[in-house]
């Protein structure tokens, strides 16, 4: 898109070796929400000839529909800015509605890349996140992520293969779910590996998202689950669901690993992949076909690259469905040369289709178990089922 001379990309629609060639002068803009007025923007930024817009922050600051406190929503903020630092790039900034209390220790010790707009129309927004009217579904809570993956593929496939399974799972069980905008960022502890791979770093994560389920339940919402498309979410997922658990007794917040994954996605995987162990690990024939079926247009297909060559023993190894009993965090530079772990060539259109609709058949299974575990569960709490019939 252009305003005047001035050329606005998506940053998350490039290959991260696209932005690793990016003049380190240039622009980087977080926008908080989606409503900004880009001839202003450019005014702000000294009307430059690029400027990189990275996905929008869905929601956290005042007058988003879901507010957190400012030190927990601006850690996440300013761990993704970093992020970009690291890379080199010298200007990088957060555009912020009015909404931003000016007041804040924030504000006043980051007023250097922080841009301000006035604030959209009080219709570009819901006054809550979730309405009110949803309690009793199930919060579907999709987090993607906005990191490399190969030459051939975007940034932003973890973001768009998890929103659409979120939509389509609302779209099966619309009485039973609800589920929030995407979250395009996530944790990357191997970011330092490719180029444009972003980190809200582990602890501010789990802060957030431990935060915005605590926020909820005070409004009355039991039923969360909490959806990832990129595995670095994982492990700090699991945790946030340990802590919601423990501080609040009579909810049931559950994750998966990944998509694609539980008994419906791994029989789907076996029935419909072409490609040995190995081959669907990131940027591989799962993801690939996902892209294919759902943005073909950001495929770069005659620029894939097969990369198989993980180090691998019997009990630790890489594929879409990780195996082994061992835990390790290696640098990715020792297995991949690209930024790919996989055969992205077995990729088609055709098994993106297919596995869409499996991972959407699990999500919506899932569904209704969280919703048979939360009453099962509150049938023998108010029934005085053991400890409960002793303390309130």
């Amino acid at each position: 898109m252009t305003t005047r001379s001035i050329e606005f990309f998506k940053f998350d629609e490039l290959t991260w070796d696209a932005v690793a060639e990016l003049p380190r002068d240039t622009p980087l803009v977080l926008p908080l929400g989606s409503v900004f007025n880009l001839e202003l923007l450019a005014d702000q930024l000294s009307n430059p000839p690029r400027i990189g817009l990275l996905p929008a922050f869905p929601f956290g600051w005042r007058g988003s529909g879901l507010a957190l406190p400012e030190p927990i929503f601006f850690q996440y903020i300013t761990n993704l800015l970093d992020s970009l630092r690291d890379d080199g790039f010298t200007r990088v900034y957060c555009l912020a509605p009015q909404g931003i209390d000016p007041q804040s220790s924030f504000v006043g010790g980051h007023s250097a890349f922080l841009l301000r707009q006035p604030n959209p129309s009080q219709n570009a927004q819901p006054l809550f996140l979730p309405p009110d009217s949803e309690r009793g579904k199930v919060i579907l809570i999709p987090i993607g992520h906005t990191e490399q993956h190969g030459y051939h593929l975007p940034l932003s496939v973890d973001s768009l293969i998890i929103d659409a399974i979120a939509q389509g799972t609302t779209s099966l069980l619309p009485t039973r779910s609800w589920a929030f905008p995407v979250m395009p960022y996530g944790v990357s502890t191997h970011r330092s590996s490719f180029a444009a791979t972003m980190n809200a770093g582990g602890r501010a994560f789990e802060d957030f998202w431990g935060t915005v389920i605590d926020i909820l339940v005070a409004r009355g919402f039991d039923r969360f689950y909490l959806m990832s498309g990129h595995g670095g979410n994982s492990s700090f997922l699991v945790n946030i669901v340990k802590y919601a658990g423990e501080r609040h007794r009579r909810i049931f917040c559950a994750t998966a690993w990944l998509h694609t994954s539980g008994r419906i996605g791994a029989e789907a995987l076996e029935k419909y992949r072409t490609t040995q162990i190995g081959g669907m690990g990131h940027a591989g024939e799962l993801e690939t076909s996902y892209l294919l079926n759902l943005r073909p247009d950001l495929c770069h297909m005659e620029r894939v690259v097969d990369e198989t060559d993980f180090v691998s023993t019997p009990d630790y190894y890489m594929d879409w469905i990780e195996g082994g009993s061992l835990i390790a965090n290696p640098p990715w530079d020792d297995d991949t040369k690209t930024g790919a772990y996989g055969a992205g060539s077995h990729a088609t259109a055709e098994k993106g289709r297919l596995w869409l609709e499996a991972a959407i058949k699990e999500k919506a299974d899932h569904v209704e178990q969280i919703h048979e575990q939360h009453e099962r569960r509150e049938q023998r709490r108010n029934s005085g089922y053991g400890l409960w019939g002793k303390f309130k």
